[in-house]
């Protein structure tokens, strides 16, 4: 549906409300559950067709003509938008009734999905003016325009009808013109640069139709192949789903709350798809403004989804721009966004650093648990290095503090399991990235009859993350993402604490016992992680490995014992163990114990039988020289030995050897070296000696 931009000016010049009322909630009824489809898609459509076209050899000139029809279509459909957003804009300046605001504020909000038909929503005034409205800011918009508005909608009409004229005397022209094939690939025009607004002046343009001083690119939009982002059907947030869902259209008095809502939606829209609307974020100083804005906030425990959009805004300014990360932890988000989680939890406090966990406490609701989620979103990018800092005591009291709080997290449960699993997934990428020494806290608590225990220690925070990565385990995608934190988190936690590597030891490497199947073949725990150490993906491998090894407390030999030399291979190349020696300079603080790992008596019964490569006992085989006269074994081997020299000269395998540093090397390098050691005089080689001694 085409928008009556010239209709919509007609009504405001002439001062009815009621009319650009009624035309904006048309377009809000048409396309509030709609999305912006990127072109990209819209490309694979033209592929698939070509290659139809190059299996079938028939071209379909119907489809090519609609093609053409619904491309010119598309392009009108954005210009339209792109006047409509500059005309709100400037509309909503002038201060509007609240109904009618809020009508205005959701139909840009629409528009704002598209990166398109942003140039008029992120200039100066327009961000300010969207701030105000959100309150995060109370100065005065100043208005730099000195063209009385009837001269800026005349112009808007005229560009409109231009645009018109441009778009007839464009289909005379394809009416003279040759025949095009539809099916030959054009290049499209790289329209991303001219709708950047960072390529432009940042000062005011709402003086002048965005589309009034670049008139010519109309022209190029209808006879080039750009083709613009087009609405389509798709589903609504499902976090807005969750909130208190008023009627988009409703009667009644609006609050202020509500106009500020519809405000911070777009600027999150704004925000999250322009780059310079990100960097003018930072150089207008909103980010104080919702800092002052979140702390506050006194009520978190009502269900407002104001609150959730300002730290859906927050979120994904901290996250686009590291130096406003920065600020606000500079500001004191720590201790701000700590109290409004704990409020949003409604934590009591038992001890200094124990909350309360109580049994039958009500799961918590979907409004709440998308606030906590947002939360620890937000306190992640603010703390995402502080693992590689050392606390000052101030700084370590306020992790510890915080840490109480997301046991808590780990331990309660949602309302919906999907946000169960969220919130723990987010609370976990927290706990990674918090000091190590901060984490004690996690095993403070004093057992229950319940609890689980590792030599006196509570393991319950342990043991609801080793569950939490079970469930990663079964993951298909995205499965780097959603293990590394939990695998490296359970590894640096096992490294320090011997109470949690018992623990973890006991669920996931339990005693050997049947031997009989590969290590990596099975449905265990510790076949999963096994096979996790032969992944594609070289972060993903090492972290699974790094696990593993700290349980067997970095002891080559154990290591091997449980993952077979095939499956350990890759990390101890890696850390340069693979002579079996240990590391040289090793990095790892880890204190472990003495004790040593006793085998059962399943194991020792078939130990001679197992095959130290693949992990699992072997059939016995019969000797493949039985029989053979010494003169033919010695024949064998020496057909044997040029066979490999024959592969090796031909660079079809190169033989490896281990150095002096456990790491793999050419063998022709071992040689070099000893070559050259016995090259050395004799009293060379005995000061050497004297030295070592």
């Amino acid at each position: 549906m085409d928008v009556d931009v010239e209709g919509i000016i007609q009504c405001i010049k002439q001062g009815d409300e009621d009319g650009v009322q009624i035309q904006l909630q048309e377009f809000n009824k048409e396309y509030a559950q709609c999305f912006f489809v990127d072109t990209e898609e819209r490309e694979k459509q033209k592929q698939r067709k070509l290659e139809e076209f190059r299996k079938n050899k028939v071209r379909d000139y119907d489809d090519s003509d609609s093609d053409i029809e619904e491309y010119e279509q598309e392009d009108r459909s954005l210009f339209l938008r792109q006047n409509l957003a500059s005309v709100l804009v400037r509309f909503i300046k002038s201060g509007v009734k609240n109904h009618l605001l809020r009508v205005c504020l959701h139909t840009l909000r629409i528009l704002s999905r598209d990166k398109k038909i942003l140039s008029p929503l992120v200039t100066d005034s327009a961000l300010l003016t969207l701030a105000k409205l959100a309150g995060l800011t109370t100065s005065d918009v100043s208005d730099e325009s000195s063209d009385p508005d009837c001269d800026f909608y005349d112009n808007i009409i005229a560009s409109l009808a231009e645009a018109k004229v441009l778009q007839s005397h464009a289909y005379e022209d394809e009416g003279e013109a040759e025949p095009v094939d539809q099916c030959e690939e054009c290049p499209d025009i790289d329209e991303d640069s001219k709708s950047d607004i960072s390529n432009t002046n940042s000062g005011d343009l709402d003086s002048i139709s965005w589309y009034g001083s670049h008139r010519t690119s109309i022209n190029e939009m209808h006879r080039g192949g750009t083709h613009q982002r087009v609405l389509e059907r798709g589903r609504k947030d499902r976090r807005e789903s969750k909130m208190v869902i008023e009627e988009e259209e409703g009667e009644g008095e609006l609050g202020e709350e509500t106009l500020r809502k519809e405000a911070m939606k777009v600027m999150c829209n704004v925000v999250y798809n322009s780059t310079w609307a990100q960097e003018r974020f930072s150089g207008l100083r909103l980010l104080s403004g919702l800092i002052e804005r979140l702390s506050s906030s006194v009520n978190w425990l009502s269900p407002s989804s104001l609150q959730f959009y300002e730290l859906r805004l927050m979120f994904l300014i901290t996250a686009l721009r590291p130096e406003l990360s920065t600020q606000l932890q500079q500001e004191g988000g720590l201790p701000i966004l700590t109290t409004a989680l704990e409020s949003c939890l409604e934590v009591q406090w038992k001890d200094q650093y124990e909350c309360v966990l109580d049994p039958a406490a009500p799961p918590i609701s979907p409004e709440a648990s998308q606030r906590i989620i947002e939360i620890l979103k937000i306190l992640f990018n603010i703390t995402y290095s502080a693992h590689r800092q050392e606390p000052s005591e101030e700084d370590a009291a306020l992790y510890r503090h915080l840490v109480a709080i997301l046991r808590l997290c780990l331990m309660r449960k949602c309302l919906l399991s999907d946000d169960t699993n969220e919130l723990q997934g987010h609370t976990v990428n927290l706990l990674s990235a918090l000091p190590l020494q901060c984490l004690d806290v996690l095993l403070m608590v004093p057992l229950e009859p319940n609890s689980k225990q590792s030599l006196g220690v509570n393991m319950d925070c342990v043991h609801m993350l080793l569950m939490f990565m079970e469930t990663r385990l079964d993951l298909g995608v995205k499965i780097k993402a959603k293990l590394t934190p939990i695998l490296n988190l359970l590894t640096e936690s096992c490294r320090a604490h011997r109470e949690t590597r018992l623990y973890i030891r006991k669920h996931i490497l339990p005693p050997l016992r049947d031997v009989s199947q590969r290590p990596e073949e099975g449905t265990t725990v510790k076949n999963r992680l096994i096979r996790l150490m032969t992944h594609l993906d070289t972060d993903l491998k090492h972290c699974a490995a790094d696990l593993i090894f700290v349980l067997c407390k970095e002891n080559v030999g154990r290591f091997v014992k449980y993952t077979g030399y095939g499956n350990a291979a890759g990390l101890l190349a890696t850390r340069g163990l693979l002579g079996g020696q240990g590391p040289r300079n090793s990095t790892s603080s880890a204190q472990y114990s003495s004790d040593s790992d006793s085998d059962t008596e399943e194991y020792r019964q078939v130990k001679d039988r197992i095959n130290p490569v693949t992990g699992r006992m072997e059939a016995e085989q019969t000797d493949p020289m039985e029989g053979m006269t010494e003169e033919e074994k010695e024949e064998e081997a020496k057909r044997l030995i040029m066979l490999f020299n024959k592969l090796s000269r031909d660079n079809i395998i190169q033989p490896m050897g281990v150095n002096e540093e456990g790491k793999l090397v050419p063998m022709s390098g071992l040689g070099e070296n000893s070559v050259a050691d016995e090259a050395k005089p004799e009293t060379e080689k005995d000061g050497e000696a004297d030295e070592e001694d």
